[in-house]
């Protein structure tokens, strides 16, 4: 067992009311050589049209699947440049529930498993469009057991068999259940990776609203009040498995055995024996190494831009490296000498700080044991101003992602394998400051050196990222915007270049709706090769696979209405190739959604309950009850999902603490969605969204 240290600023101390510890030492490594240039990396796209992406999972014939939160999974065939549905799983969608995670079992070659995570639709309450003035799907924030009771669900982990493209959703095998809270946000996890050893990992937020303790610490023990504002049920709890870092074995028919070496030994009272790490916010991203079964792990801030001596420090990113079951100490500590102070929601009134020695969870919403194990420190830990121990870090959002550590393998003939520079050093991803860093860890495993990669190549949100079989770097893009597919969310792969670059394939077409049989005329203009080689292009009107025309500029018809992917692949004289797809809608036309109310620059103030009046225009009859309509808090470059209304008509309420973090990076941002119900067998139902964002003109309070 490697032993950990953390050196933490004597400004930080002080901040939290703690006197400084004498600094450790620690022997550096050698110097690493210089990375190599940004020259020598191309970026690839690979889907432009992700939906609204979480995860991926590289194949080993590289093959990319990656999923959406509104429950599709497609998979990129670098074959073909196809990219194609390969399942869309029913999900509850509620704040920031729905699909989460996706992995492959370390034996797919053979047994074709693929994991999920996944929120079931299940009988949770959901928004009657006939009473556009109450929310039925928002669970209520006081009340009684009984109006929580209707709103537990739960997310669960499940595997699939992937059969030639798609995912068969009837040959699902059940594996774990976490139960949750519904009905509020916010905080769900959801990565899966395995150890060399087969034992599945698996991340889970706190399931906690943090949006009513100032962006400290949410520990409200009220009787009355939901208990979704009270973390010390999830993270703190021992017999809970949210917050958590869970490490199982998948048995052969489903389900799950308990390995060893876990925090709890099973039948210790009051313990979930699943449970490897404790104490966590919301650790997204993880990413375990399998040569030393490290488990390299980000875990989320909460929004406090600075610290308050009534509640506690700012907000802080963490990464750690979980080499052993551990506490970090959520949410009593964000570091072990940078505690939190108890504090009385119903008073107003603040306590003690939180001895993250010998934490004690005392919560009446506690059901496991009292006395926690001590905190462990984290490797790095950085707030949204700069930071002193990690400068390296910069400034801005905090959205962690814990990132992959490359696996050099130098007999492999890949062309676009990273160089051994990278070997063995894990990777950190920024959601909110769009960059990726690398983490040069010294001989106790602390982190001595953080350089930037590929810094010139924009990644824009990063959300997920892996290193394929290939050895280059598979990344899947959010983009800038709110719970929907964005113009630039994007699955893509990052090359090392040995030798030539690969084709820039473009792809546009005249008409792009209208009814069958229609004639479409495509070209690839602005197409190019960054070498000059001269280029072949096969075109795939109606996704089956083979190659329809080669010439640059074909025209086709479509015989019948539907929604079609025409793809082009493009391939150099080496025979790189990369492949542009635009979707099309032959048959009636998509709807067409608006906002009547509210409108971009209205008065506004965060607490006023807002009317929205949704027009859409379509081909076929409107059902207003077919409209979804999602406020989101805004926040920085992020948001959280906090109420969804059904109807073309309603009021919600914008709901916000007095005291929120970073208030002045707040909007208001609703998203109206609406999905027909085509008469067309032939074409699928057609969705339509428009979105209003609404800037506080006074208070940012409630």
């Amino acid at each position: 067992m490697k032993k950990r240290t953390a050196v933490l600023s004597a400004l930080a101390l002080v901040t939290a009311g703690l006197a400084a510890p004498a600094a450790p030492s620690a022997a550096a490594p050698a110097p690493a050589p210089a990375a190599p240039p940004d020259s020598s990396f191309q970026k690839v796209t690979l889907n432009d049209f992700p939906g609204e992406p979480v995860s991926l999972a590289v194949l080993p014939d590289l093959r990319v699947l990656h999923t959406a939160r509104t429950g599709e999974v497609r998979i990129h065939d670098p074959r073909t440049g196809l990219n194609t549905l390969a399942a869309d799983v029913p999900v509850y969608e509620h704040d920031e529930e729905g699909l989460q995670g996706i992995a492959i079992d370390p034996d797919f070659a053979h047994n074709k498993w693929v994991y999920l995570y996944y929120s079931p639709p299940g009988d949770t309450p959901a928004d009657d469009p006939s009473t556009p003035d109450v929310n039925e799907g928002d669970a209520p924030f006081v009340g009684t057991e009984q109006d929580w009771q209707r709103f537990r669900g739960a997310l669960r982990l499940s595997r699939f068999k992937l059969e030639g493209m798609k995912l068969n959703l009837a040959t699902e095998q059940k594996i774990i259940d976490v139960p949750v809270d519904r009905g509020i946000c916010c905080h769900v996890g959801g990565q899966i990776e395995f150890d060399s050893k087969g034992n599945l990992y698996l991340s889970t937020g706190d399931d906690t609203n943090p949006f009513f303790s100032d962006g400290y610490t949410p520990i409200d023990e009220r009787a009355d009040r939901n208990p979704a504002f009270d973390a010390q049920r999830t993270a703190a709890n021992t017999n809970d498995l949210r917050g958590k870092l869970l490490r199982i074995k998948v048995k052969p028919g489903g389900g799950y055995t308990v390995p060893k070496g876990n925090l709890f030994k099973p039948g210790t009272p009051k313990t979930r024996p699943e449970i490897y790490a404790m104490g966590l916010r919301n650790p997204f991203r993880f990413a375990v190494d399998r040569r030393t079964d490290d488990v390299y792990l980000a875990d989320y801030s909460p929004d406090a831009g600075a610290s308050n001596p009534d509640r506690g420090p700012a907000g802080h990113g963490r990464w750690m490296v979980v080499d052993k079951p551990a506490n970090y100490g959520w949410p009593y500590c964000a570091t072990p000498d940078l505690p939190y102070r108890d504090y009385d929601f119903a008073t107003n009134t603040p306590g003690k700080y939180f001895n993250c020695e010998r934490p004690v969870n005392d919560s009446p919403h506690n059901t496991g044991q009292r006395r926690l194990p001590p905190v462990e420190a984290p490797q790095v830990w950085y707030p949204s101003a700069a930071s002193g121990e990690f400068p390296q870090l910069g400034t801005g959002g905090i959205g962690p992602m814990g990132g992959p550590a490359y696996d050099y393998d130098g007999r492999s003939t890949s062309r676009t394998r990273w160089p051994a520079y990278y070997d063995g050093v894990p990777l950190f991803y920024e959601w909110t400051r769009d960059y990726i860093k690398e983490f040069r860890l010294d001989n106790q495993g602390n982190v001595s050196d953080i350089r930037p990669v590929v810094p010139s190549l924009v990644v824009d949100n990063p959300m997920d990222m892996e290193f394929g079989p290939d050895g280059a770097l598979y990344v899947l893009e959010y983009g800038d915007g709110y719970f929907a597919e964005n113009p630039d969310a994007q699955l893509s792969r990052i090359d090392f270049v040995r030798g030539n670059r690969t084709p820039i394939p473009q792809i546009s077409a005249d008409p792009t709706v209208g009814q069958a049989p229609l004639t479409v005329h495509f070209s690839s203009a602005g197409t190019v090769d960054p070498d000059g080689d001269r280029l072949r292009y096969a075109w795939d009107f109606d996704a089956d696979g083979s190659v329809d025309s080669t010439d640059p500029n074909p025209s086709w018809t479509y015989q019948t209405n539907g929604q079609y992917n025409p793809t082009v692949k493009v391939t150099d004289s080496t025979g790189r190739s990369a492949a542009a797809t635009l979707p099309l809608l032959v048959g009636p036309r998509a709807p067409i959604v608006e906002f009547v109310t509210p409108t971009a620059g209205q008065p506004f103030q965060f607490g006023q309950t807002v009317a929205f009046e949704v027009r859409v225009t379509d081909d076929l009859p409107v059902d207003c009850s077919r409209v979804q309509v999602t406020y989101i808090l805004g926040h920085d470059e992020h948001g959280h999902p906090l109420s969804t209304a059904t109807g073309c008509t309603g009021t919600i309420t914008t709901f916000l603490d007095p005291g929120h973090g970073g208030a002045d990076n707040l909007r208001a941002v609703f998203v109206a969605e609406y999905t027909d119900a085509p008469t067309d067998p032939d074409v699928p139902p057609q969705t339509g969204s428009a979105e209003v964002v609404l800037n506080p003109t006074g208070s940012s309070a409630g």
